[in-house]
């Protein structure tokens, strides 16, 4: 079986979830299955393991509403694309489409590096399901990354076609901290500063936090900056990073007391777990997401309580707390690994040709 993997939507300089998933689940599968890859820029490569790949359009590009002639010539079975977009039109393969998460249709500003005309068409498609029911029915196969985004994907009726789980995993390669050393009074956040990722409430909470500093460890635009800074408490110690490094990240992440994630809504929460996966503990906002993802290792406290979350960070300073939610965050990191979900996500790919090859009248939802 021939899986053919997108990878269009790798970044060009650093990784974002969608990028990072997409070639962390190329490098797995590869060991495992025949692979080759979609790039639309050559740059693309710097992010992606070494695999064959196919040089085809952007998909952004008008080019892509009649894409699958060029896929069918390929000769792939499956084809299994990171995103819901891909033109599907005229296929002659199985198709896998993936859906993250259903943040933007609560919270529906674009992300600001999408062209101007495609953030205008992002605003109105979530205004609506329909487009997103057209998008998904189009596959033989719908993958997701979570049992939460599972759920909504059922009440909200996206797809009459089977949804499986490939889920996310955090980097491997690095030795895990000892519990016993302890920890920097730091805390480190890891994500964009878009309104739901609702940077504001930590922010606040150091107000209550004198002797620890605030890292922001991601890119971030001036004006963005400068709405953060006027929030920050007097005497609050707040380091704006405006991006780091992979090594820079793990050297954060090896030393400090806690990652921190107050979001209102997420698709998966990567950061969590690779920060357990370094055995540094979590604090997290108290939602559906974290606790699928967290368990019982993560510190869960109310979005929107400054108090709650500098409490947490509080009951972290004591080493036997400290200690046990380091041990216990390895353990659960344990449970995630790319290995896992390729071997998954092969048994999807094959599902779809399977489904893909019955007659016409003979498919369902499964």
């Amino acid at each position: 079986m021939k899986i053919l993997i997108d990878a269009r939507f790798t970044r060009l300089d650093h990784h974002d979830g969608i990028s990072r998933y997409g070639a962390s689940l190329i490098a797995a599968a590869a060991k495992i299955a025949d692979v080759s890859m979609l790039i639309s820029d050559p740059r693309q490569l710097a992010l992606l393991p070494d695999v064959p790949y196919t040089l085809i359009n952007s998909p952004l590009s008008p080019a892509e509403l009649f894409v699958a002639a060029r896929v069918n010539r390929l000769g792939a079975d499956v084809v299994v694309c990171p995103m819901q977009t891909m033109g599907s039109w005229g296929r002659k393969y199985a198709l896998v489409l993936t859906l993250h998460d259903l943040i933007y249709y609560e919270h529906p500003a674009p992300p600001g590096f999408l062209p101007a005309p495609v953030r205008v068409l992002w605003r109105l498609y979530h205004k609506a399901f329909w487009p997103q029911r057209l998008l998904l029915n189009r596959a033989d196969i719908v993958a997701t990354i979570s049992s939460t985004t599972e759920a909504l994907m059922a009440k909200y009726r996206l797809t009459r076609r089977p949804v499986r789980i490939v889920g996310n995993a955090p980097q491997h390669g690095h030795t895990p901290r000892n519990p016993e050393a302890g920890a920097d009074k730091t805390l480190l956040y890891m994500g964009s500063f878009m309104p739901y990722k609702n940077v504001e409430t930590m922010i606040l909470g150091m107000a209550d936090l004198p002797d620890m500093t605030l890292h922001l460890l991601s890119r971030i635009t001036a004006e963005r900056r400068a709405e953060l800074e006027a929030l920050a408490p007097a005497g609050a110690n707040i380091v704006f990073h405006n991006g780091v490094t992979d090594a820079e990240y793990e050297a954060l992440l090896a030393r400090t007391t806690a990652l921190i994630s107050l979001s209102r809504a997420e698709g998966y929460g990567l950061p969590l777990v690779e920060a357990m996966s370094h055995g540094t503990p979590v604090i997290a906002s108290d939602i559906p997401i974290f606790r699928e993802v967290g368990d019982d290792a993560v510190s869960y406290v109310h979005p929107d309580s400054p108090s709650e979350f500098a409490e947490a960070v509080r009951k972290l300073e004591d080493p036997a707390v400290w200690q046990a939610r380091a041990r216990r965050s390895l353990e659960r990191a344990a449970d995630f690994s790319w290995d896992g979900s390729a071997r998954r996500l092969v048994e999807v790919a094959e599902e779809a040709v399977a489904i893909r090859n019955r007659p016409k009248g003979s498919r369902r939802k499964g």
